[in-house]
């Protein structure tokens, strides 16, 4: 067995220190998008509800999976499980930043993306989450809370500050369904 010089030695616990630093970093770095960008790279746009959650294992990472009951779907198919990356699972927690948190018994508006793997997430973390109000209204408000997280203008590269996003549930209606032109958007 071949031995390794005294530096090498020396190196060795520093980067090991250095990596296992990097894995608990706790920022995530989006691009912000614009409501276009969220209509046009979205797989599906809905109007659901959270009716169940639960935490599994999918190789290393845990996934918490959301169960929805969808009363209108505005592109695509209607969609009714989706997940978030973390939870708890087996007794083992994992957190990721920038994650939406989904309340069972809540609406939303999703802006959703399924990948090549069949799952499917809210699109630009929190950005493809809209909470709807609860005041009872035939037209209620939207509100997409701004993101915390460090975020890009796309076209820039420059760090921006996300801002808090409100609309009425009719006008977001009919910005996607302009978006996508008449007859093409799903109801």
């Amino acid at each position: 067995m071949r031995a390794f010089p005294s530096g090498v030695k020396r190196l060795v616990p520093l980067a090991a220190c250095l990596l296992l630093g990097l894995n608990r970093l706790p920022a995530a770095t989006l691009v912000q998008l614009s409501l276009s960008d969220m209509i046009g790279q979205s797989t599906a746009i809905e109007h659901a509800k959270v009716a169940t959650s639960w935490a599994a294992f999918s190789g290393p990472v845990i996934y918490t999976h959301y169960r929805l009951q969808v009363s209108e779907r505005w592109k695509g198919p209607a969609i009714t499980e989706i997940v978030v990356f973390g939870g708890i699972a087996n007794g083992i927690r994992q957190a990721y930043a920038g994650t939406p948190q989904l309340n069972p018994g809540e609406d939303y508006v999703f802006f959703l993306w399924t990948n090549k793997a069949g799952m499917t997430h809210v699109v630009g973390m929190t950005q493809g989450l809209f909470a709807v109000a609860r005041d009872g209204s035939a037209d209620p408000a939207l509100t997409r809370a701004a993101s915390s997280e460090h975020m890009l203008d796309a076209r820039t590269g420059r760090q921006v500050h996300d801002q808090t996003l409100a609309l009425k549930l009719s006008d977001l209606r009919a910005r996607v369904s302009s978006e996508l032109g008449a007859g093409k958007a799903a109801r």
